[in-house]
């Protein structure tokens, strides 16, 4: 696994391996349910994937929003591709919702609702909570 994928907390925060990518929880949670999406590949441009890769995306999306639809019941979903800190392809997945959900005594606000997402307001996971949240939303994405 790339170096990306290593620092959002593989293979503890993994949710579901596909063929050209990994769907990871994201370890701090800006919304409840945020996740990565992170092409295996060492590429560092988009469109240096292979087109197999570009293909699987919609196996890959359709998984998330499904699988975040019936656990945050989220209003909006954002894609971001940020790196500009971590470098391999990867896409940071903000379910996004007006108010507060709640999950095992935690409340989770869309700080920024409903504007962009505040990425900086993320609530941080520790070991047995980011093992709980796997534990919860790796069925969903099978």
């Amino acid at each position: 696994m790339n170096e990306t994928i290593v620092k959002f907390g593989f293979p503890a925060t993994l949710l579901r391996e596909l063929e050209h990518w990994v769907i990871l929880l994201r370890p701090a949670q800006p919304t409840l349910g945020s996740l990565v999406l992170a092409a295996k590949s060492d590429a560092t441009e988009f469109s240096a994937l292979p087109s197999q890769a570009h293909a699987e995306l919609a196996e890959a999306t359709r998984a998330i929003e499904s699988a975040l639809g019936s656990f945050v019941e989220y209003s909006k979903i954002n894609y971001l591709m940020l790196m500009m800190v971590d470098p391999n392809v990867h896409f940071h997945v903000i379910p996004r919702y007006e108010g507060v959900r709640s999950f095992r005594g935690m409340d989770y606000v869309d700080a920024g609702w409903p504007k962009l997402p505040e990425l900086g307001q993320a609530v941080a996971l520790d070991n047995d909570q980011i093992s709980t949240l796997v534990s919860e939303l790796e069925p969903l994405l099978k």
